[in-house]
């Protein structure tokens, strides 16, 4: 048997209920064929909930198709970029379904974006209209002259601590969302899209890894995807679900894993909860008075929600965008009573590739154990681990690099189509392995692999060890030059400690607890505790950015050659 058998298919169930090996013919529709009919299925659903602010769904699609208006007569046409600057909020919904409606391309970049960060995405993108939050338009201003925008477009959006309104001063050459929304009527013009072919975003992936890449994504990719992850997980529940529960979203919309929330939660008319990822009081008020059915987050969320007073409840908590340390997945079922969920994927792939089933299953007592892996991929995904070296596949239950393909994978990398793949194949750059039910573990970035002398760290293993420490509330470790032995590394541990373990452990604690569970080259051989450790607003370890400091600190110090 090889990965082309899909042995993982045999693992599609949740509990007593077998899933569908296929969700095909997936339909050639639109993206804002999910919101039109939304509005039309479910007309007293809430769509969006944002602090006190509630739109119903045909409130959503009237807001829609009124700026689609206002952009089509201000020049945006199919295939034009529009790039957006918006944190999390009713904004961002308006304004991505608008763009698509009129078949133009979404380009969203991140609202920490730095001057240099957002003149390089809309410069290759080329975008000549830009929505942005108030607070944004200066850094857009200072950029403009070097780009080829025409249209620039605000909002001001009351965002987190304090979510204060800013003071609205006249602004030459800009307009703002809620005047044009309220000028132009819901008549946007018709206009034809290939969902195969034409795209509807193009985000930048790579910033913490790299120089970002736009990924052409077409309306195909993204309906697509939804159906082949939330429809097909939940399909046996999809009578109770449908039109009528909720989701929590607590990551960036602007990032692939938000933004995959926004659609799929708009397919089945679901009620969508928009909360700035950094907002821990609130995101646990909102699990307290509402009881969402999903909670869609990142690992960082989870281990700073183990400090907060949550009562256990029936709520499916799902975990993305990277590693879930098995210690924080089962600290979070014994506080909540109900096992966690991790999914998988990319920009690159949409969004979703893997999906756990074994918590669901667990739930319903089909399943002795939870599987504390990334899961099985998605109906109509083909998965294959590979030797990095070779490019030859290895044996199930070994180590490789993830190769994956399937109806979700992106165009290619802007401008060219096929870049960035091989013959449709996607190379995630994770190492991998596979068990004999089809359950897929992720061990390591090929780029966050360490090489102590010749033998390779997975740094995600050393990472969960750290997290099994009482003490640890964060941890991020990564490989830095070892002066005595050019070419190899050394193992660095950055730690984050529980206010009550602060001062009362030391970094020779640390090694000596690493020491009893892990092989000696594997061991950090130096740690660093610090009170904050930098996160990307995806609340991930940006463990990019701890090298480059250690680099720099090394270089210095005469340590390393400049």
């Amino acid at each position: 048997m090889t990965y082309a058998d899909k042995p993982w298919v045999k693992s599609y169930f949740v509990g007593p209920f077998k899933l569908p090996k296929t969700m095909e013919p997936y339909p050639k529709i639109p993206v804002y064929k999910f919101l039109e009919d939304s509005a039309t299925n479910y007309p007293e659903q809430i769509a969006c909930v944002y602090l006190e602010e509630e739109m119903t769904y045909p409130e959503l699609k009237l807001r829609v198709d009124k700026l689609a208006t206002a952009l089509a007569d201000l020049g945006v046409k199919k295939g034009d970029k529009v790039a957006t600057i918006l944190p999390n909020c009713p904004q961002f919904i308006i304004s991505d379904y608008a763009i698509m409606r009129l078949g133009a391309v979404h380009v969203p970049i991140s609202i920490l974006h730095k001057a240099p960060d957002v003149l390089y995405e809309i410069g290759e993108s080329g975008a000549e209209t830009v929505i942005c939050s108030y607070e944004r338009l200066e850094r857009v201003n200072s950029i403009k002259d070097k780009t080829k925008l025409k249209n620039i477009i605000f909002t001001p959006v009351p965002i987190w601590p304090d979510y204060s309104l800013p003071e609205i001063k006249e602004v030459l050459g800009a307009q703002r969302l809620e005047d044009l929304i309220e000028k132009y009527e819901p008549n946007p013009p018709k206009v034809e899209i290939n969902p195969t072919e034409d795209l509807a975003l193009l985000p930048f992936t790579g910033g913490t890894t790299g120089v970002p890449k736009g990924t052409m994504l077409t309306h195909y990719n993204i309906t697509s995807n939804v159906i082949q992850t939330l429809h097909w997980m939940m399909k046996p529940l999809a009578p109770g679900v449908k039109g009528k529960a909720s989701a929590l979203i607590c990551v960036p919309v602007f990032h692939q894993f938000g933004h995959w929330a926004v659609h799929a939660g708009i397919s089945w008319g679901l009620r969508g909860f928009l909360v700035d990822p950094r907002d821990l009081d609130r995101i646990v008020e909102i699990i307290r008075k509402y009881r969402p059915f999903m909670v869609l987050g990142v690992p960082t969320h989870f281990m700073l929600l183990l400090s907060k007073d949550l009562p256990r409840m029936p709520i499916f908590l799902y975990s993305a965008a990277a590693a879930l340390p098995p210690d924080v997945a089962e600290k979070i079922e014994k506080k909540i009573g109900v096992p966690m969920g991790e999914g998988y994927g990319l920009t690159e792939a949409t969004a979703g590739t893997h999906l756990n089933l074994s918590a669901l299953s667990k739930v319903t007592g089909f399943m002795a154990n939870v599987k504390r892996s990334i899961g099985i991929p998605t109906p109509d995904t083909e998965v294959k681990i590979v030797n990095p070296e070779t490019g030859e596949e290895v044996p199930f239950g070994e180590t490789g690099e993830l190769y994956i393909r399937g109806p979700q994978i992106m165009k290619g990398y802007w401008p060219t189509p096929g870049k960035g793949l091989k013959d449709g194949w996607l190379a995630t750059g994770d190492i991998a392995k596979m068990d004999e039910d089809g359950y897929f573990y992720v061990v390591d970035r090929i780029k966050d692999m360490v090489n102590v002398s010749g033998m390779k760290v997975y740094s995600r293993v050393v990472d969960d060890v750290l997290y099994e420490h009482p003490a640890v509330s964060l941890a991020g470790v990564i490989g830095i030059p070892d002066p005595e032995r050019p070419g190899s590394e050394r193992v660095k541990a950055f730690i984050t400690l529980k206010d009550e373990y602060e001062g009362k452990v030391t970094a020779d604690d640390i090694i000596k607890y690493c020491s009893e569970k892990l092989p000696p080259y594997a061991v950090p051989k130096s740690v660093e505790f610090r009170k904050n450790l930098p996160l990307t607003l995806a609340m991930k370890i940006f463990k990019r950015k701890l090298k480059e400091e250690e680099l720099a600190k090394m270089k210095e110090k005469g340590e390393i050659a400049s």
